[in-house]
């Protein structure tokens, strides 16, 4: 069912460009390859750029994904090892200079790679992306959106693709990933899944106690399972920008019989409790999902807040295990 990690119709592309403020209108990659370029980001902010950019920072995971995705290598990225750990759908393809933590991207270290231009999120603290803007152009996108976190993906993407000349790319991205889910969507009602309750999550152990994080319909995978036909379990309410809730192995009980789907890492030993630390536990081992082996473990390497490319993966993955 994957595809390569190429999306919907320009006329879709313009329209959510128009409510990123772009003052360009859309336009092919060749036209646009030597032109000047004036956008409005997140924040507001107007971005002007002699060109498509080239030389790009991303100081976020989700918009080195895109970047890569619409095939330009990031010559600055945070937290290399940490991306290389969590997003395998959407590999490094490059041996970028890793600068720094997401939260704290070292300001030498960017302004030593002379970027054309900086992409991050309205995640990363204003006073940080206020001395970005003294290195280089900066593109901020909306970090999320629980009211509509699949339009809000893509709508990032199709920034950075204005600010990188990556239009066509987009446009095959969007169209790629409609396509993955609505094959996706056949597959499940074809395996009379259709309107199946999920609770997606995932877990960690911090000093020996297990915390729960429910995706909700808010969240990007949320709102990617309805889009598969499932309906989405959780009760708890998400926060406004991820959508994601908190509970713990007792909050389970709430849930009743439903399709349990989590993720871990294996280079992460702390990140699968359900699979580990749990299995011993006489409230997780009483769940009606569990007694009935509606446990499912999805593949590594979908980063949850990422772009299209882990969006697909993960759908396959998904689909994969609740139809073997």
């Amino acid at each position: 069912m994957r595809r390569l990690l190429l999306t919907a119709p320009l006329a879709a592309a313009a329209l959510l460009l128009t409510a990123c403020g772009t003052t360009e209108p859309a336009a092919d990659d060749d036209k646009e390859s030597t032109e000047a370029i004036t956008l409005t980001d997140a924040s507001g902010a107007k971005v002007e750029l002699d060109g498509p950019a080239k030389k790009v920072v991303g100081t976020e995971w989700n918009v080195v994904e895109s970047l890569i995705s619409l095939g330009v290598d990031p010559v600055g990225v945070a937290d290399v090892k940490g991306y290389k750990t969590w997003n395998t759908a959407v590999p490094l393809t490059n041996e970028p200079k890793d600068i720094g933590t997401r939260g704290e991207p070292s300001m030498d270290t960017i302004a030593s790679l002379k970027p054309d231009l900086i992409v991050t999120t309205t995640d990363l603290q204003p006073g940080a992306v206020k001395q970005l803007r003294k290195v280089a152009p900066v593109l901020e996108v909306k970090s999320a959106d629980a009211a509509d976190p699949i339009g809000q993906m893509l709508e990032n993407v199709d920034l950075i693709a204005r600010a990188t000349g990556t239009t066509e790319r987009a446009a095959t991205l969007k169209k790629d990933f409609e396509a993955e889910l609505a094959e996706g969507r056949k597959a499940l009602a074809d395996a009379g899944l259709d309107g199946v309750e999920i609770a997606f999550a995932d877990g960690y152990v911090t000093s020996n106690q297990v915390s729960v994080r429910p995706y909700t319909s808010g969240s990007l995978i949320g709102a990617v399972n309805e889009r598969l036909g499932l309906k989405n379990a959780w009760k708890q309410k998400g926060d406004a920008a991820y959508g994601l809730a908190a509970t713990d192995v007792e909050g389970l009980t709430d849930l009743g019989k439903v399709q349990f789907v989590y993720i871990g890492n294996d280079k992460d030993p702390s990140s699968d409790p359900f699979g580990k630390e749990l299995t011993k536990n006489s409230v997780w081992k009483s769940l009606p999902f569990v007694k009935s082996g509606d446990v499912h473990r999805v593949d590594d390497g979908s980063w949850m807040f990422g772009g299209t490319g882990s969006m697909e993966a993960y759908a396959d993955s998904v689909v994969a295990a609740l139809t073997k």
